[in-house]
């Protein structure tokens, strides 16, 4: 079972080199630099993907957990759809703390600062790292389900927060770039281009990543089946071999050697 038809991953794996690589050229020298930050802006185009891509893949973990939860629409496929996009959004939640510190280190003068935005984002990222670790444990593959879609739905509180941290507190952050309070985007021309565009290269990446972590989620599931048949095959036939013999057995009962 596989979330996309093995053709249209092909063709999405493709898409994404495609993509960025394209982005790559554009970042590095079809965007001017900015005029108050010189080229260390250029990490934007990488750090505000990696950001809406944490908060699409928790959104879907999100979602999946709610569609798992509802008894009409329960299904393991949500399951595992909701642990495979988790698992990615850590992955891009610590890509973007780390590009954020590499774009602080020349602007603000520190690797790292107690800032809202900053604090709210590893605060998911532990949440999450939490959430994955919760999937480890032991557990009927119903009751692990159920606890961590729950886990995961309350996770999810902190996704708003980080979000408009910057608006509700004062942040060293800057305000937001394109989803502005007045919905107005406060970059233009081809640097708005460069951003848009990493965006989508970001988005296409983690469709093909999340086809392909669902992908091995089934074939870890088909093996913990197969270990587990075995295992009861091997228990079942080690209890069929296993006779005991009481020394109280009539010795007339085992026929004697005859000799000529």
């Amino acid at each position: 079972m596989t979330l996309l038809k093995p053709a249209i991953s092909r063709a999405l794996g493709w898409a994404t080199l495609v993509a960025v690589v394209v982005l790559a050229l554009f970042g590095l020298w079809g965007a001017p630099p900015d005029s108050v930050q010189g080229d260390a802006q250029r990490l934007m185009y990488l750090h505000v993907p990696a950001a809406w891509i944490a908060y699409l893949a928790f959104g879907v973990t999100a979602i999946s957990s709610a569609l798992w939860l509802w008894p009409r629409t329960r299904s393991e496929v949500y399951d595992r759809v909701a642990g495979a996009s988790a698992e990615l959004g850590v992955i891009f939640t610590g890509l973007t703390l780390v590009l954020g510190s590499l774009w602080g280190r020349p602007v603000w003068g520190v690797w790292w600062a107690w800032d809202a935005r900053l604090v709210t984002t590893a605060v998911l990222l532990f949440l999450y790292l939490g959430y994955l670790a919760l999937r480890s444990v032991p557990a009927s593959p119903d009751a692990r389900a159920k606890r961590c879609a729950i886990a995961a739905l309350i996770a999810f509180v902190d996704v708003p927060i980080v979000h408009f941290s910057v608006t509700w507190w004062r942040t060293l952050h800057q305000q937001a770039t394109v989803f502005t309070p007045e919905l107005k985007a406060n970059i233009h021309g081809v640097m708005a281009f460069t951003l848009w565009f990493g965006v989508l290269a970001f988005t296409l990446l983690y469709v093909y990543l999340l086809d392909r972590r669902y992908r091995l989620a089934v074939l870890e599931d088909d093996l913990d089946e197969r270990e587990l048949e075995q295992a009861i095959a091997e228990r079942v036939a080690g209890a069929g071999t296993s006779v005991r013999v009481s020394p109280d057995d009539d010795a007339d009962k085992v026929p004697a050697k005859v000799t000529p």
